[in-house]
């Protein structure tokens, strides 16, 4: 079993963690991620307990993990497994062991050392995963408690698998588990201690705001191709509704939702099986999404025609009913019409895997 861990800007706590692995016979690789000078000193210290590899700049957690993996299929391929883990302390050696000794009995799954976050846990961590457990479970159709886990078991056999994964920064981890979905990858989820060395977690080198965008970069991706469906939808909407009412058509705003929602929803299903969900396939698809587009038209009219009775204009009601039915629609075509493909892992490299030009030893 061979302990990767990706360090940017250590700190003794990773010395410590070393020292305590070394007790227990783990092979370990150490990736600097493009640390400053000023900590060549802890890696010099450790060069006789581990493999130490250097970027020359700091390319992110998910490269640092692909360069370790990279470096385990061509120097330690007679090794059983990979564990995956942070360097600031927050996990601890007997936590490691006991996932370790999970994918053992479990090889053929990735194991997961999950944090309940009980107790003292600093406020942004306790709502970041909350709000990534939740992005997850509507991404993906499955729950899982700790989404951020950094502690991660596999075995060796799914390294291609796991260097064809994109990302290179935090993104990489729930990639990781996205991919797992979509290729039929299951995981067993390992209870750890959840541990934060102080109450702010500054050694941290999360970025809320940049990597939280790669980390929701799923459902904003969902969220870019309704909102484009929206106003294809709304456009069309107003126009039929000036032009039937310039016609004195009878009940304009029936027909003009009808007429709007039948060309925007095929718009829609080509957007998010192509380039959201990531889906091909069958006209069970097709007939499964035209069902829900038919009983979202019927919901969206009812509740259009409500609106408008009770004194609401038009183009409100019409925004307004978009905005209610929008979480539905995005949960039924996730769960039950855009499913992913299961069994379909790869255990070869693909023309995008990292190679490992970019450290030195």
């Amino acid at each position: 079993m061979v302990v990767v861990i990706p360090a940017y800007e250590p700190n003794e706590e990773l010395e410590n963690l070393v020292s305590e692995l070394n007790c227990m016979n783990y092979r370990i690789v150490i990736v600097n991620d493009g640390s400053s000078p000023d900590k060549n000193v802890i890696f010099e210290r450790l060069k006789d307990k581990a493999t130490i590899l250097h970027h020359t700049v700091n390319y992110g957690k998910g490269r640092a993990i692909k360069t370790a993996l990279h470096y385990i299929s061509e120097h330690m391929p007679e090794e059983s497994g990979v564990v995956t883990v942070d360097a600031d302390g927050q996990h601890q050696s007997n936590d490691i062991v006991s996932v370790c000794q999970s994918l053992r009995y479990h090889n053929e799954k990735l194991i997961l050392g999950v944090r309940k976050f009980e107790g003292k846990v600093p406020l942004r961590s306790r709502f970041g995963n909350a709000v990534t457990r939740a992005v997850f479970s509507l991404a993906s159709g499955k729950k899982l408690w700790d989404t951020q886990t950094g502690l991660r078991a596999f075995r060796t056999e799914l390294i291609p698998f796991m260097l064809n994964i994109k990302g290179d920064r935090y993104e990489y981890e729930m990639n990781m588990l996205l991919n797992c979905v979509e290729c039929g990858v299951d995981w067993v989820e390992v209870p750890i201690r959840t541990v934060y060395l102080n109450d702010r977690n500054t050694y941290s080198h999360f970025h809320p705001f940049k990597d939280s965008l790669r980390i929701y970069q799923s459902i904003l991706k969902f969220s870019g191709s309704s909102f484009i469906s929206f106003v294809l939808d709304y456009i069309l909407f107003n126009i039929f509704s000036l032009f039937l009412g310039i016609l004195s058509f009878r009940n304009p705003i029936f027909f003009s939702n009808i007429l709007a929602r039948v060309i925007s929803c095929g718009f829609n299903y080509h957007l998010n099986k192509k380039y959201v969900f990531h889906s091909y396939g069958n006209h069970m698809k097709a007939l499964k999404y035209f069902t829900l587009a038919f009983g979202i038209l019927a919901a969206n009219t009812v509740l259009l025609q409500i609106l408008t009775t009770i004194g609401i204009p038009a183009f409100s009601a019409k925004i307004i009913t978009e905005i209610i039915l929008f979480i539905g629609s995005m949960l039924v075509q996730r769960f039950l019409i855009f499913i992913p493909e299961k069994n379909k892992i790869s255990y070869q490299r693909s023309e995008r895997t990292h190679h490992a030009d970019n450290y030195k030893y």
